[in-house]
């Protein structure tokens, strides 16, 4: 693990130092993401009301910039301007590089098509089959650790041979139990496991970011 990144974990225990019982998970989880991007997978994400609003955070901060500019390269940029001078050069300004992630609660229309038509339990795991390959990570957030349609999307992962990250509270679920990797924060209230997720995931986001884009 590069300094850089473990400064970044090290900064998210010294803030939230309740969190120190998750490092060891923090850490496993990073170096999981960081070999699926590596070897040019991508991440796949869900959750459930505030935790569907994380998986679209998360993916914001993966998609784009979050603190570390990120320019394309000179060979993309040279196609861009070569396709057209005057919009290539406004491209090549403004676009960045992406980790790919894409937050399985996005998608409205096969989302409602397949909870009327099929089976509302299985949302996720449709998504999965549809988008998933082996080698990507599912990113499972459920505060319970037992939401049904995140299970189910995480039996159809393993099928996938898709490795699953699960982030949590602290009660042991069946989620603790399907993941690969689980980081169950120190909490048992929703709202308050809420709270602690997104400092982990932020801290996830900045470690990927600054082995991938740091000087």
């Amino acid at each position: 693990m590069k300094e850089t990144v473990k400064k970044e974990l090290d900064e998210l225990i010294r803030r939230y130092p309740q969190l120190d019982v998750c490092k060891n998970d923090i850490e496993k989880a990073y170096l999981l993401l960081q070999k699926t991007y590596d070897e040019d997978h991508k991440l796949l994400i869900a959750g459930n009301g505030g935790s569907a609003a994380d998986s679209e955070h998360i993916a914001g901060e993966l998609m784009k910039r979050f603190k570390i500019t990120r320019p394309i390269s000179e060979e993309l940029s040279k196609k861009l301007m070569a396709i057209d001078p005057q919009r290539g050069e406004r491209l090549v300004r403004n676009l960045e590089m992406s980790l790919r992630a894409v937050p399985l609660t996005s998608h409205i229309a096969i989302t409602t098509a397949y909870m009327n038509d099929a089976d509302a339990t299985g949302v996720f795991a449709q998504q999965l089959l549809g988008f998933g390959d082996a080698g990507d990570v599912f990113l499972a957030i459920s505060t319970s650790g037992n939401s049904e349609n995140i299970i189910s999307a995480c039996v159809v992962a393993k099928a996938l041979n898709i490795k699953i990250i699960g982030l949590t509270g602290e009660k042991p679920s069946k989620l603790s139990d399907y993941a690969d990797i689980c980081i169950q924060v120190p909490e048992t209230e929703t709202y308050k496991i809420q709270e602690l997720h997104l400092p982990v995931y932020h801290a996830l986001c900045l470690m990927l970011e600054s082995n991938y884009y740091g000087n």
